[in-house]
């Protein structure tokens, strides 16, 4: 029992007229009361007999006949006088007959239920994590901006404009409606018209779901691994560890996650001189009014603020020394070689070079497109030559005098 007592070839399992009848009372018999569950049983026979495949079909097919048979059985008593209801009845006696299949037997086992709704939603399980639901809610990946602060400062603006500035006292690297941050400035040197960062302050504000408002202070010799209040997450929250701290050099290079606004920031010292980097969501970088204008990050330095990198033959060490050692950490001269060599100049420390090597590390990591790592200013360098060279050519003008005499 349970089995066919003879094999039919796979041709003979397919009944055409059945077949046609039973897709169309599936499409298209929406009269059909609810009540009567015979359009179920109709999609699960023709979901068991769909692919059918190896040397036990026939086998298969009976038992997919007898769960349609027995499933017809159950809701006879709602399908009375249903047409679809009977054609169906009549349509698996024929088929069973066909196929040499016993009313008794086994079954097809019962198709997986799908999984039931989760009315909590997407969000309230991944809102704190910005990618995933980003992902979930626009089919792809978001875009990211890069922004940086470091050494005089220079300032590489979300939109790969680079400046040098004087900026002096405190001024926003970004004021949007997640971060706010704050770099102050003091000059490079006594009389310098150069400045440097001294402090730096970022607020991560309030995002209920996720964070408590936290808030990160470093200044130079003082770069903690913790926020103000002495925790390294975003608090109690459901979603507080999609803020943390790592410290990656101890008093020297700490990085802080922001996973609910998809935002990386890291924080450097080098030499008497801290650095900011930044890898932002596009929709964060944006997400500040007209009042919040004045961001070095997004409009870069005021006009009035700026510095060419050309003027810095006044300075404390040979532009000719300080290529060369910029050159040791930075072998392309871009615009991150031109301010190495600016800030050496000017400042007469050696470790700014680690200032400007640091920057271009965090924009290796932190830039989407990596064709745009290095930008190349014309004219934007040092062009002081050393007292020799010009005397050099002094005298060649000389002697080509002479000699054309």
């Amino acid at each position: 029992m349970g089995k066919p007592a003879r094999s039919k070839s796979p041709g003979q399992l397919e009944n055409p007229g059945f077949y046609l009848r039973a897709l169309f009372f599936l499409l298209f018999c929406r009269h059909v009361s609810s009540q009567c569950k015979i359009l179920r049983c109709n999609s699960e026979y023709v979901a068991a007999t769909l692919n059918l495949r190896g040397s036990n079909r026939n086998a298969a097919y009976c038992n997919a006949l007898r769960s349609y048979s027995h499933c017809t059985r159950k809701t006879a008593r709602t399908c009375r006088g249903d047409l679809a209801y009977h054609s169906a009845v009549h349509g698996i006696e024929d088929l069973m007959i066909q196929n040499n299949c016993s009313k008794e037997g086994p079954t097809s086992p019962p198709r997986p239920r799908p999984p039931a709704p989760n009315h909590q939603g997407f969000e309230s399980l991944d809102i704190c994590n910005y990618e995933k639901s980003f992902l979930y809610k626009h089919g792809q990946p978001p875009s990211y901006q890069h922004c940086a602060a470091f050494g005089d400062p220079h300032i590489r603006t979300f939109h790969d404009d680079f400046h040098t500035c004087r900026v002096e006292g405190s001024w926003p690297l970004l004021d949007n409606d997640y971060l706010f941050v704050q770099a102050t400035s003091s000059p490079v040197a006594k009389g310098s018209n150069a400045t440097v960062t001294s402090k730096l302050t970022i607020i991560f504000k309030n995002m209920k779901e996720c964070i408590d408002q936290k808030v990160y202070q470093a200044e130079i010799d003082n770069l903690p691994a913790a926020f103000e209040d002495g925790s390294v997450n975003g608090g109690e929250r459901p979603g507080g560890s999609s803020l943390a701290i790592q410290e990656r050099s101890p008093g020297r290079h700490v990085e802080i996650r922001a996973e609910y606004i998809g935002t990386t920031i890291a924080v450097r010292q080098a030499g008497r001189q801290l650095s900011f980097s930044i890898r932002a969501a596009e929709e964060v970088a944006r997400a500040f009014t007209e009042e919040q204008d004045l961001q070095l990050c997004v409009g870069g330095c005021p006009r009035s603020q700026r510095i060419s990198r050309s003027e810095c033959c006044r300075g404390r060490v040979a532009a000719e020394t300080a290529r060369a050692l910029c050159k040791e950490m930075l072998p392309v001269e871009d615009v991150y070689f031109q301010s190495c060599v600016f800030d050496v100049v000017t400042s007469g420390d050696a470790n700014f070079t680690m200032a400007a090597h640091g920057a271009l590390e965090d924009a290796r990591v932190f830039l989407p497109n990596a064709e745009k790592l290095h930008i190349f200013q014309v004219g934007a360098g040092c062009l002081c030559v050393s007292s020799s060279f010009l005397l050099l050519l002094l005298t060649s003008g000389l002697w080509a005098v002479l000699l054309h005499f």
